[in-house]
């Protein structure tokens, strides 16, 4: 018997926020917005903020803040997650997260290290926090639509758990007591 799969009719807001001192700047356009906006097509999220702040920890721990206490549900970071000396997206993210959700981060690791080694050097993290899920994406386009695509399909069951909407089901029909 298989399972039965009901039709998500909610729409989540989704929030975009670009980390780029350059993007921020105008030295450059950011290229990651389009790829988010194309990779979450068919999914039940709504893209209805994007932001491009700099690589500012306390500008970034404020978006995230503002956004999570409002009607935002999944918020989506792009850039800073890498080893450089401006990379502090994860430190920031953590400072704000009431809990951590890892299999997320790895996931997008396991699905990134099929293209490129370099994805072992990621420190991404994904959480929770006032019910609004927080994700660490790449910050190159390519990187960012690799991720997404690993993790597109889970994240309306995610925002789902987080809303009371469902409930966490273990395939094996087994649950904790």
């Amino acid at each position: 018997m298989g399972r039965v799969r009901h039709a998500v009719t909610t729409l989540y807001p989704v929030a975009v926020i670009v980390l780029s001192d350059r993007a921020h700047s105008g030295e450059r356009p950011d290229a990651c917005i389009p790829v988010v906006r194309d990779a979450l097509l068919g999914n039940p999220l709504a893209i209805d903020d994007e932001r491009v702040l700099p690589d500012d920890p306390a500008a970034l721990q404020a978006a995230l803040i503002e956004l999570c206490e409002g009607p935002t549900r999944l918020v989506l970071t792009s850039g800073g997650t890498g080893l450089g000396p401006r990379d502090k997206t994860p430190q920031a993210t953590q400072a704000v997260l009431d809990y951590e959700v890892p299999g997320i981060a790895e996931a997008m690791r396991a699905a990134s290290m099929k293209h490129t080694r370099g994805a072992m050097l990621s420190r991404a993290v994904a959480g929770v926090r006032n019910r609004s899920l927080i994700v660490n994406l790449p910050g190159s386009p390519k990187a960012v639509r690799e991720t997404l695509d690993a993790i597109a399909g889970a994240l309306p069951h995610a925002l789902e758990l987080l809303a009371g909407d469902a409930t966490d089901r273990h395939p094996t029909g087994c649950h904790e007591v």
